[in-house]
């Protein structure tokens, strides 16, 4: 484990102090008006279970309150910035989404240069719009197998500061979504001779604080800030993040400030209690847990890469050493070109025919996640449905050679807080060339914008989306649920 476990990290001091509330009975005359359950409609809650229903709470005295906690939450965030190496830990009841609009609100301002890769999610752009940052793209390298993107590399980051020194913030994705790590530590100490903060979108790397067979954490690596999400790999429920600090270049009373401004003040203590328990669990049981994770994924990439038309990204693909140096060996990217078929039509096969779900799909590849919650029998069903999808359609198609598309980057004709406030028409999408984005339009999973308020629309990037609408992909954002049109800043 990377983070020593001292002894109070088998405590669990929201989890408890919530469930000895719950013991109490109280009569409640607050809301949620449902009142442990006896106001709901009856199947709901038989379905849900008391248990949960009873530390369903707002946040009265006895609980603690998350915008100034002071008792049981604030003790529950101090033992998880222990846990993660942290100087300070926030629990986030707005998903990773908040915790990133957070950190990025809270460390530049209108016209403040951030450093951001253009495959950032869309949450560090709705943070642009926000706060009027004027966002300076690195291009991430770019996998011209499997048609994503992976890290920004070092150089790129030295680079692209040397060239806007008046930067105030430099943000990085790191792990990928496909798990890929950049030189976390080198780009650190690049933007610190700079005396700027390093913010890590470090959405899918949780579980890396707690085993040393995997990358570098953020805090390990010297981030300023990590938006962690404790839901996707963590072990907590859905919606629950955490928001990791440390050194003085990103003031935390600033953070507190911020993340009080972005939460509802109607917290839910089902999500809270789920954060205080999963850190218990990663920091008492993590190692052992993510030791069977591990091995269970490398057989898995074996297996799988064995298989006749696909291949798994593997340590050995990465490429440039200097742009990327490590991978999280629990992502299985599976590339399925070579059966013939697109990554949706892989997804659908394993739904409708083998009663599994992927964690997402593109053009080319599938995405697979193993965690602690894996066992022998799911990763055994998952090889062999490959197996089967493989002998049913390898070589069964016409052997052309498939051409890989990366998406063309348009030009940011506007500060996308403009872009997005300017008076704006609706346009035919695929009569918009030329035309400066008003609103979002992307992939969900993973949430890559493929237009962003501000920049020109070309027509490299109308075909990149038509190939993504003809394949199936979940295309979305804007306001025309139809995508038959696009808002667009309106002609003088």
């Amino acid at each position: 484990m990377s983070v020593a476990v001292a002894a109070e990290q088998d405590r669990a001091p929201l989890f408890d102090g919530l469930r000895e509330y719950a013991r109490k009975n109280r009569i409640p005359f607050h809301i949620p008006g449902h009142k442990r359950g006896r106001g709901m409609d009856p199947e709901f809650r038989a379905f849900l279970g008391e248990n949960a229903l009873s530390i369903d709470l707002v946040n009265i005295a006895p609980v603690d309150d998350l915008h100034l906690p002071r008792g049981m939450i604030k003790e529950a965030q101090e033992l998880a910035a222990q846990a993660f190496g942290a100087e300070r830990t926030f629990f986030s009841v707005q998903g990773t989404s908040g915790a990133i609009m957070a950190m990025v609100l809270a460390a530049v301002g209108p016209g403040d240069k951030i450093l951001i890769p253009r495959n950032a999610h869309k949450s560090v752009w709705t943070a642009v719009v926000l706060s009027g940052a004027q966002p300076v793209f690195m291009e991430p390298e770019i996998d011209p197998v499997r048609g994503v993107a992976h890290g920004v590399c070092l150089a790129t980051v030295e680079r692209t500061l040397e060239e806007h020194p008046d930067a105030k913030a430099v943000l990085v994705v790191n792990p990928t979504y496909f798990g890929v790590c950049a030189d976390l530590r080198g780009i650190a100490e690049v933007v610190h001779r700079r005396g700027i903060p390093l913010l890590v979108d470090e959405a899918h790397g949780a579980h890396l604080y707690f085993h040393p067979a995997l990358p570098c954490s953020a805090m390990a690596a010297g981030a300023d800030a990590a938006a962690t999400s404790m839901h996707k790999l963590g072990g907590s429920l859905i919606q629950s993040s955490i928001l990791n600090l440390q050194g003085g270049r990103l003031s935390s009373d600033r953070v507190q400030a911020v993340l009080s401004m972005l939460t509802t003040t109607s917290t839910s203590y089902i999500l809270l209690a789920s954060l205080d328990a999963a850190r218990r669990y990663l920091a008492t049981w993590g190692e052992e847990l993510l030791t069977r994770a591990i091995a269970l994924a490398q057989r898995a990439r074996r297996e799988i890469g064995a298989i006749p038309g696909l291949e798994c990204l593997g340590p050995e693909v990465i490429g440039d050493r200097s742009s990327s140096y490590d991978l999280d060996p629990t992502k299985l990217c599976v590339t399925v070109t070579g059966l013939g078929l697109s990554g949706i039509e892989v997804e659908v096969l394993l739904r409708e025919e083998h009663g599994i779900e992927v964690e997402l799909s593109d053009l080319y590849n599938i995405l697979c996640l193993i965690t602690p919650g894996d066992g022998e029998e799911s990763v055994c069903r998952l090889v062999e449905a490959l197996r089967a999808i493989s002998r049913e359609h390898y070589r069964k198609r016409p052997a052309t050679p498939v051409v890989v598309k990366t998406p063309e980057v348009p030009p940011l004709a506007m500060s996308p807080r403009d872009a997005f406030y300017a008076p704006a028409e609706p346009v035919p999408l695929f009569e918009s060339e030329g035309r400066i984005m008003a609103e979002f339009i992307m992939v969900y999973p993973p949430g890559i914008p493929l237009l962003l308020p501000g920049e020109r629309i070309t027509r490299g990037a109308l075909d990149y989306i038509q190939e993504h609408l003809e394949a199936g992909l979940p295309v979305q954002g804007p306001e025309d649920p139809t995508l038959q049109t696009i808002r667009v800043v309106a002609r003088a």
